[in-house]
């Protein structure tokens, strides 16, 4: 108990230092009209209070990630505290704060805009496509994930009927202006995620769950032996560092009213997901007694069962009651849903913002969003588990791509870059060993992946450096 709850006062304690460290970093500007206010449209430039864009971000970003992905996550071990705090703290709501800020800075542009501004302009075409790609496999893994859950509770209703239900919400929450649906009940449900997790919280403390101390060491204790590194930084991203942030960041940048609210929003958000993420590994590693608990429980459910969401189901029933159970399973059900739903609504704006379509008239969002909707309709049909480790994988790539332009976005400006660097040399090293070592990706031994991966790593620092240099015989700052 002592980690755990040593691991949330850090989460906060972290806020408040490390994160007026980055915001000093940046160097918000109170005075500094922004794109809500410039360029206010009534459809996405919409001024909305901070902590309703507080509550907005938090479900935005808060997919199944942090709750599955740190069930996952911890059977690897009480590593996972530490990548959960530290991953969040230095990596993830750093990220999250600074492209939100780039974006409000930059009129309210999308993540491949922002990155291409930085990179130039082949690598903005890259992430143009891989954004959008990313954006429909997120619509597609949180329609199937929480149709399955719904369906599990509402026995009489397949999961095709909650797929189809699921779908039309999605489409109206992509078309319909920010403040319409997303502007009125994210925020209900944001509030709502956050008291279910408290409950959860309150209800170790009250039982006095087991949960592992650091001080039983870091061995890996994965059941399968994957390795930790970079298995479970892929497994726990969400909950710690996710690129799919960063496409979501402009949404509300665009509804921002001053610069002085993005600390509370962007990096808050991240926080506050760090700490669900924690509650979530913490319930499940002491729920069945022990880490070896859980896993032994994982390996009895059938192979087509989805095991974190069993996991779910069962510590809420049994320490919330059937009501509270039901609550925090309709929780689960509503955060993916509403990760979705702004999923598609970016990949529209990223199309949009390519194309030069204006997104005020009704027949231009259509025009837009129509083939988006077919492509997320037809990865559907794809089976879940597979969506899941290759959404993981691209999810850990985009921050990537978006980490190494926010370090030179504030190389350009003469400010401490090594806040990013670092993330964005760490995140580049498990994207690359994660997908040569993974069954699903080349496969190949532990060993050849994490050399190829540090030798990446050190080629993109030294890009960097080269760059660098260069600018800095101009002597010249934007």
């Amino acid at each position: 108990m002592i980690t755990f709850l040593g691991a949330v006062v850090l989460l906060i304690v972290g806020y408040v230092l490390y994160g007026g460290f980055v915001e000093r970093v940046f160097g918000v500007d109170p005075n500094r009209k922004t794109p809500a206010v410039t360029n206010a449209d009534g459809v996405d430039y919409v001024e909305m209070p901070w902590w309703r864009i507080f509550l907005i971000q938090f479900l935005n970003i808060a997919g199944l990630g942090p709750i599955f992905g740190a069930i996952m996550g911890v059977m690897y071990g009480t590593s996972a505290f530490l990548w959960i705090v530290f991953g969040t703290l230095l990596g993830g709501a750093v990220h999250d704060y600074l492209s939100g800020m780039m974006s409000v800075r930059s009129n309210g542009a999308s993540l491949p805009e922002l990155v291409g501004n930085e990179l130039g302009s082949t690598v903005k075409q890259f992430m143009r496509l891989f954004s959008v790609v990313l954006m429909v496999l997120v619509g597609a893994v949180f329609v199937s994930g929480p149709a399955g859950l719904l369906a599990h509770i509402t026995p009489k209703v397949s999961v095709l009927v909650w797929t189809i239900i699921i779908f039309i919400y999605y489409i109206l929450a992509t078309l319909l202006p920010i403040d319409k649906v997303i502007g009125k009940i994210y925020p209900v449900f944001g509030a709502a995620l956050l008291f279910m997790a408290a409950g959860i919280f309150v209800m170790m403390l009250v039982n006095r769950a087991p949960i592992p101390e650091l001080t039983e060491g870091l061995r890996n204790q994965h059941p399968g032996g994957l390795p930790i590194f970079p298995m479970m930084f892929v497994s726990i991203a969400c909950g710690a560092i996710s690129g799919f942030h960063a496409t979501q960041s402009p949404l509300m940048a665009r509804c921002i009213r001053n610069e002085k609210y993005g600390r509370r929003c962007f990096y808050g958000a991240m926080v506050a997901e760090g700490l669900v993420a924690l509650i979530w590994a913490a319930a499940a590693a002491s729920f069945f007694g022990s880490i070896d608990g859980l896993q032994r429980y994982v390996s009895e459910l059938p192979a087509t069962a989805n095991k974190a969401a069993e996991v779910v189901n069962v510590i809420s029933k049994e320490w919330l009651g059937v009501v509270g159970g039901l609550l925090v399973v309709l929780g689960v059900v509503v955060a993916p849903i509403t990760s979705g739903d702004t999923a598609l609504r970016s990949a529209r704006l990223i199309v949009a913002d390519f194309l030069h379509i204006g997104q005020k008239p009704m027949k231009n969002r259509l025009l837009v969003s129509t083939p988006i909707f077919v492509l997320t309709f037809i990865i559907l049909t794809i089976d879940f588990d597979v969506l899941w480790r290759y959404f993981a994988w691209c999810n850990q790539t985009l921050s990537v791509f978006t980490l190494w332009a926010i370090t030179v976005y504030l190389a350009r400006r003469g400010r401490l870059y090594v806040i990013a660097l670092l993330p964005a040399m760490f995140m580049t090293c498990v994207s690359v060993s994660y997908i040569l070592i993974a069954p699903e990706g080349f496969g190949l031994p532990y060993w050849v992946g994490l050399s190829v991966s540090f030798v990446v790593t050190v080629c993109f620092l030294f890009a960097f450096y080269v760059w660098q240099k260069k600018r800095d015989k101009t002597c010249v700052y934007d």
